[in-house]
């Protein structure tokens, strides 16, 4: 008899999203013609640029021309993608080669996908408040998953303990939900005790693009020793607005090891394996991403993004309210007032002025309290959204 994988029966019930849809159109039903101004989800309202979409009709129309069709692509993408991908490291100070880069549909799908290159008997470390694929993706395949608590006394980025033994370590920096952000001393304290460890970072860099201060890295391999320790994965999601488009890139440098066994080989075979590669049109868009055009437009988008966060920095600044985020990060994490829960807080913005985010409890148990707020809305919407918060904050509970 087929026996299933019972590992999903140690999974959350996916009750966040579904109960924050729930009570917005519960009260979006007894309150007809109301609006809702959803501040919660952190998906992108700006278009792609120009120079991506131009790019994605030429690539329609070369998959209709018999000179320039592409049918399968290489699987760990496109050469010239790749080589423009490791010309975006350089100015960032990092020299990666094309052959250490791989195309992906997305972080999302190599966060999971990664975790086949190691056993299942590894340990795992997840830093709380985290991205729920962390812990899920590694619930589904049987591994111990050890969590290490962050708060406000540590500026929610938790340094390493060393009595914890653990193999595969995720880190996102800027952080999804508090977008706080290591500088270099603090992630070259992850990357040290890593090498020590034997273990591998698994570096979650989809919001880098977002950050504005130099002090704070926006690739793990600006710190030394990083080669040897850790994975980056990235995306043009939230950089480039392909969250409905899909394609990202991961690092794996040809001088991580384990027993002798080299992982950029090891996921060069996974690819082959698991994938016929992204789609050429796709990534003749993505090349437009690094082009000087498109990275002009693309700086342009985020400064919406940015400005967005500004309006709810300065709403919080005023109330004396704690929070971190929003300076080099799309998300917001703040304090609740008056000792509220997220839960509570959410109900109360969302019946008082109809204004929607994430409480805290939906990324772990040390989110209780806190509450994230996602600056992709339409900056109409924001700064409404700012406006109705700065007066009720102001009023008090």
């Amino acid at each position: 008899m087929l026996k299933p994988n019972l590992h999903y029966q140690e999974l959350k019930d996916s009750y966040l999203f579904n109960t924050i849809y729930q009570k917005t159109d519960a009260y979006l039903a007894a309150h007809p013609g109301e609006k809702v101004y959803k501040m919660g989800v952190g998906d992108v309202s700006l278009p792609l640029c120009p120079a991506v979409i131009q790019a994605l009709h030429d690539g329609v129309e070369d998959q209709g021309n018999p000179d320039r069709f592409h049918g399968y692509m290489p699987e760990r993408g496109d050469l010239s993608l790749r080589e423009a991908v490791a010309g975006y490291y350089r100015e960032m100070g990092v020299t990666r080669s094309a052959d250490e880069i791989f195309i992906s549909s997305g972080a999302c799908d190599d966060l999971g996908d990664l975790l086949e290159l190691f056993d299942r008997d590894n340990r795992v470390l997840v830093t709380e408040p985290a991205y729920p694929e962390y812990v899920d993706t590694n619930l589904l395949a049987g591994r111990e998953v050890l969590h290490l608590a962050a708060g406000e006394a540590d500026g929610f980025l938790p340094a390493p303990d060393p009595d914890i033994q653990a193999d595969i370590l995720y880190l996102c920096s800027p952080n999804n939900p508090t977008g706080a952000v290591y500088d270099r001393e603090g992630l070259q304290a992850w990357v040290d005790y890593a090498n020590r460890q034997g273990a591998v970072i698994l570096f979650d860099a989809a919001y880098e693009s977002f950050i504005r201060e130099p002090q704070f890295p926006r690739s793990i391999y600006e710190i030394p020793g990083a080669d040897t320790c850790a994975i980056e994965i990235c995306s043009l999601s939230k950089t480039a607005g392909f969250t409905g488009t899909r394609l990202g890139y991961t690092v794996v440098p040809e001088a991580l090891t384990r027993m002798g066994v080299s992982l950029n080989a090891m996921w060069a075979r996974n690819r082959e394996t698991r994938t016929n590669g992204v789609s050429y049109i796709l990534q003749k868009g993505a090349a437009a991403v690094f082009t000087p055009q498109g990275r002009e437009q693309i700086r342009a988008n985020l400064r919406v993004y940015q400005d967005n966060a500004d309006r709810f920095i300065e709403v919080l600044d005023q109330a004396g309210i704690w929070y971190c985020g929003g300076k080099n990060s799309p998300y917001l994490w703040m304090k609740c007032p008056d000792g509220m829960s997220g839960w509570e807080f959410f109900d109360y913005l969302l019946e008082k002025i109809q204004v929607v985010g994430i409480p805290g409890e939906g990324f772990g148990a040390c989110g209780k309290g806190y509450f994230r707020f996602s600056t992709f809305g339409s900056p109409e919407d924001t700064r409404e959204a700012a406006r109705r918060l700065a007066e009720l904050l102001g009023k008090g509970k």
